[in-house]
């Protein structure tokens, strides 16, 4: 009955504030006290109590009154921090604050005239006073609230745990102590474990939680590069040698996240528990997240601390962004183990099966964890280096290629594919990860895929085929990095198995037919991606791809049609004459992407171990739940537009690159001159450098004509599977009538101890697409990021019916 009373006189002063007939006076203590008293007790009831539309109405009709009580917010926060929060009181106050803070603040930053009220110079009349009647400079509230907010996070007995004996005489000041003492976990740079406290981890939360909204001004600008060019105010004090807490803050955040374990030893130890960690597993991995995509060109120093004896400095680690300099900065490699071992426990943790149904805890936030991978990898190639020599990286491997098979259909996951395919196009660049995917695949998790005995290269061929067949027409624009990947590791693939092998020729069939090829301007490149990783394959690993080269020889008629596709203009006409009267393939105004499907892949092959199992839709639909909240699965967000694949990547010699290979790879020897991702391979057009590659023009205005086909027919790749077929299926037909031959097995068999050693083109050098850089990519991290931070921050809904400019919410 207390607490119902305390909430009404709470609401009593909401509306007290909001009333047009009233101004509160800014030295009226008792009415501000009683917005940060013990009357609330939790951050759902201050969302309940302040409603938005009373927000809005105190920003637009009483801003006086709303600038009064930030700031009365921010000074009582400072006041119970320098306290270091000793009494309950101070405590009560500090977490109130918090709350309604975080409740404030988005709806200051929806009105751009707001935006900059707290980073304004303070009013003579409210700055400090010193002992000579002069008034001191007080900084803006921004900076007070984010370095009071950093402190706050390294109270003793409010966030860490106190390391001496409690009562009056022995008072721990926060503005004394070391905070590299009370780092929250062991880990990277920090070898102690701190006693566990779940109040400090609830106090942690909601404190992480505010810092993120400080931080999401970013969502309320339109995804612009001129809007984007700026660098966040928030993130840029934050993160800078200004905040004295960066380096204690970044290792503790990095160490709750890569620590966590949600199994722990004992079955449904979920439900018999409360897990304070994971809340705050969760927000310090949104948190990372956004610290480290600031792009922000100031200089600051890095503050000194005997600390950062952990993180050495390495020639060019300049960035002002300390978060980001101290993640360039990690070397040795027990931190990296540290780092690879919690991506892959916590990546690999929705894939888990038991035989007690739903006792292992499924955590739900393995987009912030793929979005956290990018960019370590991204910030410290030796990072990178280290994930790839080492075979835990086909750990990593393995849930992404779940998450894209389980997110192929659902139109809400389309930015989970892109984060997933973005990654592994980054992999794919290093020949280590193409060594590694030779591994025998053993591991069996609940895909709904063909049954296969192969390597992991088969498990990553046949999920992309999945992809590519049967995903959301909206996916369309990540072919080109699909298929990039499988020509990035294709030379180092020894064995493929049959299933993958016929997956492959199934790819080339579809999209080599005439009616694909003439429906769109760039259809073509998706041929020429495939038939080099074909000639990579023959190339350089004849010996054990006796599947692949029986599927090549078996479907031999695809090449024949490629080699043979006409190109004079009447031919070109009735067949783009059926194309008009079939759904556009690459069209915005496809209607029904489902009929465009299947009219792509209407003939799909069937050989050995083709037969597919039942989806365990159980399992499927507790990850689905598990991955959002009520609003995540009530709305979705809009994403950037996907950079092309010429922006994304560019070619290099797998090895050292010399005179003569260059010359090698300008003239045009074998297939490499013609490579798709070359840009002299595309023609030139008003529409070449769109970020959408597939939505580069409007089909219906393009028309084929016989000039473009002659154009880039010409310089197809099939050289050398045309000399393999040339040479090989007189043999093998010969074998099969001499000996009666109708097994397939028996065939590969004799492929498996025929050479082509002197009969084939010579050798073309190896060529990789690796990453790089670039604005779009930057752009559509920072859009999916602030999505998922949206959708994920449901309890409370933080940013739920503001007026969001970076994405678009759209209801499902």
């Amino acid at each position: 009955m207390g607490n119902t009373d305390s909430k009404v006189d709470f609401r009593v002063a909401v509306v007290q504030l909001t009333s047009r007939s009233q101004q509160i006076e800014a030295n009226d203590e008792s009415f501000w006290d009683q917005f940060w008293s013990d009357k609330i007790s939790s951050v759902q009831d201050i969302f309940a109590l302040v409603p938005a539309a009373e927000i809005r109405a105190l920003r637009e009709e009483l801003p006086s009154n709303l600038a009064t009580l930030c700031n009365k917010l921010v000074d009582r926060l400072q006041l119970a921090t320098e306290h270091s929060c000793q009494t309950q009181r101070d405590q009560t106050a500090a977490i109130n604050c918090v709350r309604l803070l975080t409740r404030l603040l988005p709806y200051i930053f929806e009105e751009p005239e707001w935006r900059g009220f707290f980073w304004s110079d303070i009013p003579t009349g409210q700055q400090q006073a010193t002992s000579n009647g002069e008034y001191a400079s007080k900084p803006p509230l921004a900076e007070r609230l984010l370095q009071t907010l950093a402190d706050l996070l390294f109270c003793p007995d409010f966030t860490v745990a106190s390391k001496k004996r409690k009562g009056p005489e022995n008072p721990e000041d926060i503005q004394t102590i070391d905070s590299c003492e009370y780092i929250w976990e062991a880990g990277v740079g920090f070898s102690q474990s701190p006693v566990h406290v779940p109040s400090n981890d609830k106090n942690r939360t909601e404190v992480l939680k505010l810092l993120l909204t400080c931080f999401s001004e970013t969502i309320y600008m339109t995804p612009t590069l001129e809007q984007h060019s700026h660098a966040n105010k928030w993130l840029t004090y934050f993160t800078s040698g200004q905040n004295r807490q960066t380096l204690p803050l970044f290792t503790s955040l990095i160490n709750v996240v890569f620590s966590y374990d949600p199994v722990g030893y004992l079955p449904y130890n979920y439900l018999l528990f409360t897990d304070t960690r994971e809340p705050l597993v969760e927000v310090a991995a949104q948190l990372l997240c956004i610290t480290l995509d600031n792009s922000s060109f100031l200089s600051n120093d890095q503050p000194s601390s005997p600390a950062s004896r952990t993180f050495p400095s390495l020639p060019g680690d300049d960035c002002p962004n300390l978060f980001i300099n101290y993640l360039s900065r990690i070397h040795r490699d027990d931190d990296f183990n540290i780092l690879l071992r919690g991506f892959c426990r916590l990546l690999n943790n929705p894939l888990i099966q038991t035989y007690l149904p739903g006792s292992c805890k499924k955590i739900g936030f393995y987009q912030e964890l793929l979005i956290l991978f990018w960019k370590f990898c991204d910030r410290n190639k030796k990072f990178l280096y280290y994930v790839l020599k080492s075979s835990e990286v086909l750990d990593l491997l393995v849930p992404i290629l779940y998450f894209l098979n389980d997110a192929r259909s659902d139109t809400s996951k389309i930015g989970l594919m892109h984060i997933g395919v973005f990654i592994l196009l980054l992999l794919s660049g290093e020949r280590n990860f193409g060594v590694r995917l030779n591994k025998p695949y053993v591991t069996r998790i609940p895909m709904d895929i063909p049954v296969f005995t192969g390597t992991h290269a088969d498990l990553l061929i046949i999920v992309f085929h999945k992809v590519i067949v049967s995903a959301h027409q909206r996916l369309q624009p990540l072919y080109d990095c699909l298929l990039t990947i499988i020509v990035n590791i294709s030379p180092y693939l020894k064995t493929l198995s049959m299933v993958s092998s016929n997956k492959l020729l199934h790819l080339l069939e579809a999209f080599s037919s005439p009616w694909f090829l003439l429906a769109a301007p760039d259809n073509h490149h998706l041929v020429f991606f495939l038939l080099e990783a074909f000639n990579n394959l023959i190339q350089y690993q004849f010996d054990g791809n006796a599947n692949l080269v029986y599927t090549i020889i078996r479907k031999r008629q695809v090449f024949f049609a490629l080699s043979n596709l006409a190109t004079d203009s009447p031919t070109i006409a009735k067949l783009s004459t059926k194309n008009s009267n079939a759904p556009p393939t690459s069209s915005k105004k496809t209607v029904d992407s489902s009929e465009s499907k299947q009219a792509i892949f209407q003939t799909p092959l069937k050989s050995v171990g083709d037969s597919e199992p039942q989806l365990n839709k159980d399992f499927a639909q507790q990850l689905s739940l598990n991955s959002a909240g009520l609003l995540a699965s009530a709305v979705t967000t809009t994403l950037a537009e996907t950079p092309s694949i010429h922006k994304m990547t560019e070619r290099t010699l797998a090895a050292s690159p010399n005179m003569e290979s260059n010359q090698h790879q300008r003239s045009g020897t074998n297939n490499e001159g013609t490579a798709p991702s070359s840009p002299s391979a595309s023609s030139p057009s008003p529409t070449a450098a769109s970020p959408m590659h597939f939505h580069q023009t409007d089909n219906s205005l393009w028309s084929p004509t016989s000039e473009w086909v002659q154009s880039w027919k010409g310089k197809l790749p099939l050289q050398t599977i045309m000399r393999l077929l040339q040479v090989l299926v007189p043999q093998v037909e010969k074998i099969c009538m001499d000996r009666g031959l109708t097994d397939e097995s028996e065939i590969i068999k004799f492929l498996q101890h025929g050479t082509l050693v002197g009969l084939l083109p010579v050798p073309h050098p190896i060529l990789i697409r690796k990453y790089q850089p670039n604005s779009g990519t930057v752009m559509w991290f920072r859009t999916y990021m602030w999505g998922v931070i949206y959708l994920r921050n449901v309890d409370p809904p933080i940013w739920y019916d503001t007026d969001v400019k970076l994405f678009e919410i759209q209801r499902v």
